[in-house]
């Protein structure tokens, strides 16, 4: 047994003399020699480079318009700072990379001004008869702006292949108001390269017909439309059989909008469950929603349906007039916002002239009181060029059909809004202009836009529906208002407008920070 114990401690002891241990070439440390290696692995680290050939510096290409990435040879690619995607096509950029194990890579943080964009990289390679060492560098992109082919085409005349014509037969742009701010709020002008603004709507160009169509599907679940398609040749090549054209999409919608007074067609009417003849426009969509004052009866007119039955506006908002509410008693009849009940108002005009009363039935009973001021259409005396209202029994037709109620105004409260919209000429950089001459006509011309516009917004104030399309932000007023402790200042006994909460209203920082 001991001598089974001596030979086994001896087999072990001379088992231990055969590791040889060998003094680094470089530093003398001593390390194992049957690695074969001569020097240790820190020495081999600072003397040996692997990343040898993989350069220190690079370009990326970058087109400031589109704000898209060049990614060899043709395809342009979006990706935003310190993205996955960014990161990936600085990778494929750097020549020698395959050369050597990537273990990490990660960007260093530059000013966004900067056109630098610097990244982190950790790799793994071999070096001395098969030692694996680790090494970290860094490599700076430069970013070089230049032009895509598809923003260059845009600047140049004749390169669009599609259409969308965009009209409407009204004397105002209340409805191109509001469908702009849809197409902003979902984005639906983001492939187009150019948009051009008209006297009598908008004009889409696009670089493919898909895009087109895309528009068209949008705008026809949105507003009533209809549209009429048109090509042109522009080349063709006898040899292979292929042909370009550039395609036209005349767009068309309805000329009927909100609030308008309109006489629908007898058999019209009877197939809407017998609804009056005479009534107003109470909801636009993809549909149009009309409503009887007098019965608070209401009927849904699909789009096609309109168009195999045109009917023209007898009266639109421009012609409201004020009427004051002198007496209000209200019926049990409601349906959903809306009270049937007997009104008896006056024309604001005839206040103190003379006591002329109309004692009428409206659909706004439930927001009108006595003292208040409302808008409505005149009919009394009134003379219509329409064969439709020539034919309605004059013993059924009001004197007076009330729209909405009338809220004062401060013009402090109209300057010091704490809310604003984008507008597409703002938020699109091809947006076209067209140039008119300073002449009396054009004074006009702009007078009437800006009262459009400051009708829609007051629209847009009044009715909380119709602000569930539109994206609000907040303007400069709204944090001026904050700081001062409130809104008082702006309030006035005299104004009574409805206001648009503050938590509607979105940040456009907080958005661009969205976006990214």
């Amino acid at each position: 047994m001991s001598n089974y114990t001596q030979l086994n401690t001896f087999g072990q002891h001379n088992h231990e003399q055969t590791g040889a241990t060998v003094l680094c070439c470089n530093c003398g440390v001593p390390m194992d020699g049957s690695s074969g290696l001569v020097m240790c692995y820190d020495c081999i680290k600072l003397n040996i480079d692997i990343t040898e050939g993989i350069p220190r510096e690079a370009n990326l290409s970058f087109c400031r318009n589109c704000e898209r990435f060049l990614q060899p040879p043709q395809q342009w690619i979006r990706a935003e700072l310190e993205s996955r995607e960014l990161l990936a096509l600085c990778l494929r950029r750097l020549k020698g990379l395959n050369k050597v194990r990537l273990i990490d890579a990660s960007f260093i943080w530059t000013e966004p001004h900067s056109r630098r964009i610097r990244v982190k990289l950790t790799v793994q390679g071999e070096a001395l008869n098969n030692a694996i060492i680790q090494q970290s560098f860094e490599v700076e992109y430069v970013v070089i702006a230049m032009q895509c082919p598809d923003c260059a085409k845009s600047y140049t005349t004749n390169t669009w292949r599609a259409a969308v014509q965009i009209r409407q037969k009204v004397p105002h742009k209340r409805t191109f108001l509001y469908l702009e701010q849809l197409i902003l709020k979902h984005n639906a002008h983001a492939d187009t390269i150019s948009i051009k603004e008209s006297k009598d709507g908008l004009d889409f160009y696009y670089a493919q017909r898909n895009h087109a169509v895309k528009m068209l599907d949008f705008l026809s679940s949105v507003v009533p439309i209809k549209y009429k398609r048109s090509e042109e040749l522009i080349s063709q090549d006898i040899h292979s059989g292929t042909s370009q054209y550039k395609f036209t999409f005349s767009t068309e919608i309805v000329p009927i909008c909100k609030d308008d007074l309109v006489v629908l067609p007898k058999k019209l009417a009877k197939s809407m469950g017998n609804i009056s003849q005479l009534v107003l426009c109470s909801k636009i969509t993809n549909s149009l929603q009309f409503i009887d004052g007098n019965s608070i009866q209401i009927g849904d007119l699909a789009a096609n349906v309109f168009w195999r039955n045109e009917f023209t506006t007898l009266a639109d908002v421009t012609q409201l007039i004020e009427f004051i509410v002198l007496d209000v008693e209200p019926t049990n009849l409601r349906r959903g916002k809306w009270l049937l009940a007997d009104i008896t108002v006056a024309r604001a005009s005839d206040m103190g002239v003379n006591d002329q009363e109309y004692y009428i039935r409206s659909h706004l009973g439930g927001i009108l009181h006595p003292g208040d001021s409302a808008m409505g259409y005149y009919l009394a005396n009134s003379n219509f060029n329409s064969d439709l209202f020539d034919k309605l029994d004059t013993s059924k037709i009001p004197d007076v059909i009330l729209v909405k109620k009338h809220y004062a105004r401060s013009n402090k409260r109209v300057k010091n809004r704490q809310w604003k919209l984008k507008r597409m000429a703002n938020e699109h950089k091809d947006i076209v202009a067209e140039e008119v001459a300073d002449t009396k006509q054009a004074r006009q011309e702009q007078e009437r836009a800006e009262r459009d516009y400051e009708l829609f917004l007051e629209q847009l104030e009044e009715d909380e529906e119709l602000r569930q399309g539109v994206n609000l932000y907040k303007s400069d007023n709204a944090g001026r208002v904050a700081a001062a402790g409130g809104d008082d200042e702006m309030d006035s006994e005299e104004d009574d407008a409805p206001q648009i909460n503050v938590d509607e209203l979105l940040d456009e920082l907080d958005e661009m920070n969205l976006g990214d």
